[in-house]
């Protein structure tokens, strides 16, 4: 595919990532949790840095079953700041397990899903950038989840790494109307 989007570069990880996930429409909501702790994650880090310890985070996360993790304690939390494996942040595994009880209230409440998708009215924005330049790290609608996210009480949910998780799942289509996945993923939508 030789008019993917650039940021994926040639590493095979991260150009299968390219191809087979960013931009998919993603409705399940505990894989909306997981990409949202794992965006968390990223901060200060770059995404190919998560995509090689993925499988170690769903390891050390129980799948990122939010009913496994919100159960976790100092314990839990003692034995992943040891793990090599995943990035070894206190801040960011507290994060996320508090991130999984409030997944457990919103999940009851409305549904996990139900909330994030309603920023998009359920249905992804089919952005058409030409090139990087014209793709955005945030934007209107991020700052106001990220704010409404921080308001319910989830860490490390800023607007950048909002719009990073909203592309991710395919609330917003940013690739590029060169690459063939801007097309692919729109019958998604």
């Amino acid at each position: 595919m030789s008019d993917r989007c650039p940021w994926c570069g040639t590493e095979d990880i991260y150009v299968r990532y390219h191809d087979e996930e960013w931009g998919v429409p993603e409705y399940d909501g505990r894989a909306l949790w997981e990409k949202l702790v794992l965006d968390g994650f990223q901060a200060g880090l770059s995404w190919i840095t998560i995509l090689k310890k993925r499988d170690s985070f769903r390891e050390a996360f129980a799948d990122f079953d939010p009913q496994v993790v919100a159960k976790y304690d100092e314990s839990d939390i003692q034995r992943l700041l040891q793990n090599a494996g995943i990035i070894r942040h206190r801040g960011k595994i507290e994060a996320a397990i508090k991130g999984a009880r409030l997944w457990q209230e919103i999940e009851a409440r409305e549904g996990f899903s139900n909330y994030i998708w309603k920023y998009v009215d359920g249905a992804p924005i089919q952005n058409r950038p030409h090139s990087m330049a014209d793709v955005p790290a945030a934007t209107d609608l991020s700052t106001q989840l990220s704010k409404d996210l921080k308001k319910a009480g989830f860490n490390f949910c800023g607007p950048v790494i909002v719009y990073a998780f909203m592309q991710a799942t395919g609330m917003v289509n940013d690739h590029l109307v060169t690459c063939p996945r801007h097309a692919a993923v729109q019958p998604a939508a």
